[in-house]
């Protein structure tokens, strides 16, 4: 058939018919999931909060979205639930990365790297059929355009949504790291151990750093790990370098028989410094951040409002 003997319209309508396929599709195939580990559960006895993915995340919003999305397909392709798209790899330069973002973001025992990549596909697909809806409605040009864009957000949004993560979780730990040192502190000139010192603070204090440090702490008690790797292994889950140098000082005490209460407070002094450095360079940029949208939005709002009757009343005067 010739080229131009098809009409402008068919295109769209193909677009928005192939756009409302693909969210049909995924709805229907989300709802057959739900049931089939619905039945899953209440014959195993599973957790429904292992199933769905609910997990203690720091960040809120569309990130933590994508982060119970991630740990949800993690679980569905770990019960067989939902076969993979893409070849399972382990020593890709992706993967790696992968692996490190969500040692940082603290979900090494819910998520593989392999899934980072997966859920990048998957959320890609059905951006690109939320992109190909409203674009196709006004030009095929433009539903082209919406449509890779939303491939190339859904593939970047499992990172971000990691990254913020781990920087959530860094900044929660300024403000927990000084009340562990303060109560290690307090707890060795009492005469107390160190293992109990360090149980008192995941005892009394209901945070993520709390829950991580008694996990740890059950580690060594169990013989899983020693005491040192337990600690290391504790700082690197963490972007933090002041809570890396806390760690090796502690390390250093506990291997030599030295005294650790008076640096633990030092160390305390030093979070808390810094922890308002950051906070007082956070209240510092806002007024920067806040310019954009002031210049963007507000401004070209109160310029028509000002300058609106007199450009009319110069209209009206020619």
């Amino acid at each position: 058939m010739d080229a131009s003997v098809v009409p402008r319209w068919l295109p769209a309508v193909a677009a928005i018919w192939l756009g409302g396929l693909g969210a049909f599709l995924g709805c229907w195939h989300w709802l057959t999931l739900r049931a089939w580990l619905e039945r899953r559960r209440t014959s195993s006895g599973l957790d429904r909060d292992w199933l769905d993915g609910r997990s203690c995340f720091q960040s809120t919003g569309a990130a933590g979205l994508v982060l119970r999305y991630l740990v949800s397909l993690e679980r569905r392709m770990a019960l067989g639930a939902v076969r993979p798209w893409l070849r399972p790899r382990s020593a890709g330069s992706g993967v790696v990365r992968a692996k490190e973002l969500i040692c940082l973001a603290g979900l090494e025992g819910s998520l593989r790297g392999q899934v980072v990549p997966e859920a990048g596909l998957r959320l890609g697909v059905m951006l690109i059929c939320v992109g190909l809806v409203p674009g196709s409605a006004l030009s095929l040009e433009l539903a082209l355009v919406m449509g890779a864009a939303g491939l190339f957000a859904g593939l970047l949004l499992p990172r971000w949504a990691l990254r913020r993560e781990r920087d959530a979780r860094a900044a929660a730990l300024g403000r927990e790291l000084p009340e562990l040192l303060e109560v290690m502190g307090l707890g060795l000139r009492s005469g107390l151990s160190f293992d109990r010192c360090f149980a008192l603070y995941h005892q009394h204090f209901p945070t993520p750093f709390a829950r991580s440090c008694a996990l740890a702490q059950q580690q060594w008690m169990l013989g899983l790990k020693s005491r040192e790797q337990g600690l290391r292994d504790l700082a690197a889950a963490y972007d933090s370098v002041l809570l890396g140098r806390v760690v090796e000082t502690m390390v250093r005490s506990l291997r030599f028989g030295t005294s650790l209460a008076e640096s633990l407070e030092s160390a305390a002094q030093e979070a808390r410094a810094d922890y308002k450095a950051q906070r007082e360079e956070q209240v510092a940029k806002a007024p920067v951040k806040m310019m954009l949208p002031t210049g963007t939005l507000i401004l070209p709002a109160m310029l028509l409002l000002v300058l609106g009757p007199v450009l009319l009343e110069l209209m009206e005067g020619f």
